[in-house]
């Protein structure tokens, strides 16, 4: 008994083999792949141009603090670092230990010291930039005597959110009404207690080196970049 076999022939000229579409799936996938990369390197390259941007506005801020205060920062114990934040470092001019009243030199050295801050600021060129005026206070571990770890964590969180608050309001007083808002609206109080020593608070130049009060500046630039991204992604 013989077997016969159907031999079936396609002669549409259009038909393709699997090899050709094969072909044709690779090149849709790299298509797809190269402009995705496109994408993630036009997003790359407009994060990297706005933080150059930032880093330069940075530069030039830093820069008019320095010429502003360069000749005040010696006498005020004070000092400007490459994050714009302005340090002062001496504790018993500032305040009485456990009090949040704010002393008299200390009133003097911001007198002197904060509407001429704000002044830079508010400058055409930072103006808009500008996020946050950040307040911080800083306190060595210690609390009262015979308090635990714990109690004087929180005691030293409530005395250094209570001298911010001291200084901050001290510091609206002096402006005048035409920057007061404006200053107002961006300011912020922040008690910070003994979580970000400068130094080893296991000897006493340490723990008076962490007792301090610094103005620092957060600028719009991730805010920035989460906005491009945002549109980048639609």
């Amino acid at each position: 008994m013989s077997q016969k076999f159907l031999d079936i022939k396609d002669d549409n000229q259009f038909a393709l083999s699997t090899g050709d579409l094969m072909a044709a799936l690779l090149l849709i996938f790299a298509l797809l792949l190269v402009g995705t990369m496109l994408k993630l390197q036009e997003e790359f390259d407009s994060k990297s141009d706005v933080a150059e941007r930032y880093k330069e506005l940075q530069i030039e801020l830093y820069n008019d603090l320095y010429d502003e205060f360069k000749m005040d920062l010696p006498e005020w114990h004070a000092e400007l670092d490459s994050t714009l934040t302005i340090r002062f470092k001496e504790p018993n001019v500032m305040f009485d230990g456990g009090s949040s009243i704010v002393k008299e030199e200390f009133k003097r050295r911001l007198t002197s010291f904060f509407p001429r801050y704000i002044k830079v600021l508010m400058r055409n060129k930072y103006k808009e930039h500008i996020e946050e005026i950040r307040i911080e206070g800083h306190t060595s571990y210690e609390g009262r005597v015979g308090m635990s770890p714990e109690g004087a964590y929180f005691y030293n969180m409530q005395l250094s959110q209570d001298r911010t608050r001291s200084v901050l309001r001290f510091c609206l007083k002096l402006l005048e009404q035409n920057v007061y808002e404006w200053t107002r609206d961006r300011s912020t109080a922040n008690g910070l207690s003994s979580v970000k020593p400068l130094a080893s608070n296991e000897t006493e130049d340490g723990r008076i080196q962490n007792r301090r009060v610094e103005f620092r500046i957060k600028t719009d630039a991730e805010a920035q970049i989460r906005e491009m991204l945002r549109y980048a992604t639609k």
